[in-house]
């Protein structure tokens, strides 16, 4: 399965996209500005920048911050505990993907919850057949 995040606004704090899953919309996306990391993790400001583009594996597993399970994206450069869960802005970030069924592509998404269960059911019905990709590209 893949995911991917088709990112297309990029502002002075965030970046705004769209996911697919196989190739399908599945919700838009909010994450931390985009500062060219290139697996430079000194210009990594913390809690306030997005991951690399590039082609991530992702797992679920159980997240003790949010007390349920979430998706996980493995061997992030510079980032640890990357996670793709809800939220409205970039304040809402710390580095991860934020996802929502509604978004203004300015800065702002919402209605989250029912996109990010939809989101892990979808994803366990894969994990245990294929392994789950999450590729993020720019427009």
């Amino acid at each position: 399965m893949e995911l991917k995040v088709v990112r297309s606004v990029f502002t002075d704090t965030s970046i705004m996209g769209k996911m697919y899953l196989d190739g399908k919309f599945f919700a838009y996306t909010c994450e931390d500005k985009d500062r060219g990391l290139n697996g430079d993790c000194s210009k990594k400001v913390k809690n306030k920048t997005a991951i690399d583009r590039g082609k991530y594996e992702v797992i679920l597993s159980f997240s003790n911050r949010f007390k349920k399970y979430l998706p996980l994206v493995l061997n992030v450069c510079c980032f640890e505990g990357i996670r793709i869960h809800g939220g409205n802005t970039s304040e809402n970030s710390e580095g991860c993907i934020l996802i929502g069924a509604e978004g203004d592509m300015k800065n702002r998404i919402w209605n989250c919850a029912g996109k990010v269960n939809s989101l892990v059911a979808a994803l366990k019905t894969y994990e245990r057949k294929e392994k789950i990709w999450l590729n993020i590209v720019n427009e």
